[in-house]
């Protein structure tokens, strides 16, 4: 599939440079929304224009939901914004506002401006959410069922509003003032007799969420419920509009996406990979560089406190890179699997004390399998009492670390840090100060120096 796209891109974009427009449009008309977006992104910023230009109204306003904040840029700045504002009229309510969200801030208030009425109020309502919220990403638009009626009542309503609603899988019922009473799929209006009350059917105990909370958190709870929608209300229950699967799913790769970015020590970036500039790109890397490499002194420090003890025993410095090395692995595996958990729901933030005991208990585990391969190793080449240092150290070290890097996620969430930030770097640098302490202490012991 990638390869196909470097393929179409590559064709396209040959196609505009020689001035083909007709083979380029023709080409372009026989795919689908999907791979256009991603030619797009792999387009230079005048290429993407012209191409963008040269699709169909419906194929122009299909595209333009896939694409990512990047391309965006790109594609509208080689517009006139009555031309962006016709697309961004035919979106859904959630697509619009995540686009206008992402598109330069002059260029969203002229495409905002330029909406009827009542699609400008609806935008700016969901866009009035806190940023991050579930109320940015539900989709007003909701095919809603009345409690008091029955199923043939509600299989009519569906058909006359139906086709304004992003999804009618999922519908929600309510009573008086829109208050939620429950959801019931479509399936179940189908196959169940007209003069069926509603309310036999209605299920009532279905998960819902608020519209200001956790956009993240509310795209996990609609995956853990196997459900294709989730009702989103306001704090007197009122329905307000639903999250539905394909928005849940597009949150949780881009909350997924910024946790890799941070648990690489780089700030998440929005939009394609490839429409990214790299001044951009080295910006969102360089600040955790600069932190980690201020906080590797530690390091520096304490080979230099020891420097006696390495002076005298010189064979303690062949393992130096290995110790290290292993320690912040060790604790970068801990810190991963514990950010994985709180994002899941799977610990929280008060199982810190289970969680350091379990932590600690699997890095001594995983050293005393190291250390019986480091002290053979060791024995052959400097000896059993190095050797011995060496796996004791990778013991001690292993536990350690595997303690550290998995409370560190968990006391960043308690001070309202996201866990992500302070995982796998800031723990492997942690380690790399504290794993050289416990190795030259050990020695010292074992050694007698």
């Amino acid at each position: 599939m990638i390869a196909r796209d470097e393929d179409l891109a590559r064709s396209l974009t040959a196609a505009l440079h020689r001035g083909d427009l007709t083979a380029a449009a023709e080409e372009a008309g026989g795919k689908t929304a999907r791979e256009l977006a991603e030619v797009l992104a792999r387009c230079g910023r005048a290429d993407a224009a012209v191409l963008f230009r040269l699709l169909d109204k419906d194929g122009a306003a299909e595209v333009f939901e896939h694409l990512d904040a990047g391309t965006v840029r790109h594609v509208v700045e080689g517009m006139r914004a009555e031309h962006v504002t016709e697309l961004v009229d035919g979106l859904d309510p959630d697509d619009r506002a995540r686009l206008l969200d992402e598109m330069p801030a002059s260029m969203a208030h002229r495409v905002l401006a330029g909406l009827p009425p009542e699609r400008r109020r609806a935008t700016a309502a969901l866009l009035g959410y806190p940023a991050g919220s579930v109320g940015r990403l539900m989709t007003p638009e909701v095919a809603s069922l009345h409690a008091g009626g029955t199923v043939g009542h509600a299989l009519a309503r569906v058909r006359r509003i139906g086709r304004t609603a992003e999804t009618v899988q999922v519908l929600p019922v309510v009573g008086p003032g829109r208050l939620l009473v429950g959801t019931v799929e479509l399936g179940e209006l189908v196959l169940n007799a007209p003069e069926t009350p509603l309310a036999d059917i209605v299920e009532t105990d279905v998960e819902r969420v608020r519209a200001t909370e956790s956009a993240e958190a509310a795209a996990r709870l609609l995956g853990e419920s196997d459900r294709v929608a989730l009702p989103v209300v306001d704090e007197e229950e009122r329905l307000l509009g639903l999250l539905t699967i394909d928005d849940a799913v597009e949150e949780l790769e881009r909350a997924d996406s910024e946790d890799v970015a941070r648990q690489s020590g780089a700030a998440p970036w929005r939009g394609h990979y490839l429409t990214v500039g790299v001044v951009a790109l080295a910006r969102s890397r360089v600040v955790w560089l600069l932190l980690l490499l201020v906080a590797a002194t530690l390091t520096v420090n304490v080979l230099q406190y020891f420097e006696d003890t390495l002076a005298e025993v010189t064979a303690l410095a062949l393992f130096v890179p290995l110790l290290i090395g292993t320690g912040g692995n060790a604790g970068a595996q801990a810190a991963t699997a514990t950010v994985r958990a709180l994002a899941v729901g799977e610990v929280r933030p008060s199982d810190v004390l289970r969680v350091m005991w379990r932590e600690a208990r699997v890095g001594a585990v995983l050293g005393a399998m190291l250390a019986v391969v480091g002290t053979t190793i060791g024995s052959l080449l400097v000896g059993g009492q190095v050797a011995l240092v060496l796996g004791v150290s990778l013991v001690a070290v292993c536990a350690w670390a595997a303690t550290i890097g998995a409370t560190m996620p968990l006391l960043a969430t308690r001070l309202g840090i996201d866990p992500a930030v302070v995982s796998a770097p800031a723990v492997t640098t942690l380690v790399d100060a504290t794993g050289l302490l416990i190795y030259f202490t050990v020695a010292r012991l074992v050694l007698g120096i």
